[in-house]
C-alpha cells in the first residue's frame, strides 16, 4: 500500500531545503595570549628558516653568475682599496651569520608583537564587544 504522507526523515530535509543553510552569528570576544604566542613563535621560526635559506640561495646564485668576482675586478681596476675591504663582508659565512642574526631578531620581534597584539585585542574587545562573524553551513 503506497504511503500518502511524508516518510520519516523527508520532512526535515524539506524543511532544510525551504529555509536554506543555517546561519549562526558569533562574536570573537577573547583571544588567548598564550596560544597566540605559541602559534606566532612557530610561524616566525618557519619564516626565520626561510630567511636563512633564501639568503643562501641568493648568495649561491650571485656567486654562480660571477657577480662578486666582477665587482672585485671592477674595484681593483679603479684602484679603490677602501671598497675592496667591503668585499670581505660578502663572503658566504658572513652573509649566513648576518641572515641568522636577522632571523633570530625576527623570531623574537614577531612573537612579542603577536602576543602584545592579543593582549590589546582583548582590551579593545572588552570595550566594544569583539569581532562579529556570521557562519553558515552549506
Amino acid at each position: 500500500m503506497p504511503a500518502t504522507g511524508p516518510r520519516e526523515g523527508e520532512s526535515s530535509a524539506r524543511t532544510a531545503a525551504v529555509t536554506g543553510p543555517r546561519r549562526v552569528r558569533l562574536s570573537l570576544s577573547r583571544v588567548d595570549p598564550w596560544s597566540t604566542m605559541k602559534l606566532a613563535f612557530l610561524l616566525s621560526v618557519g619564516l626565520g628558516v626561510m630567511i636563512v635559506v633564501a639568503a643562501a640561495v641568493v648568495w649561491f646564485v650571485l656567486d654562480a653568475m660571477h657577480v662578486f668576482a666582477d665587482i672585485q675586478e671592477l674595484l681593483v681596476s679603479i684602484g679603490s682599496d677602501n671598497f675592496l675591504r667591503l668585499m670581505d663582508y660578502l663572503q658566504f659565512d658572513r652573509v649566513m651569520s648576518f641572515a641568522t642574526i636577522v632571523a633570530v631578531i625576527d623570531v623574537l620581534l614577531l612573537t612579542a608583537l603577536a602576543t602584545i597584539g592579543a593582549f590589546l585585542y582583548n582590551i579593545v574587545a572588552a570595550l566594544v564587544g569583539g569581532l562579529h562573524v556570521t557562519l553558515t553551513d552549506d
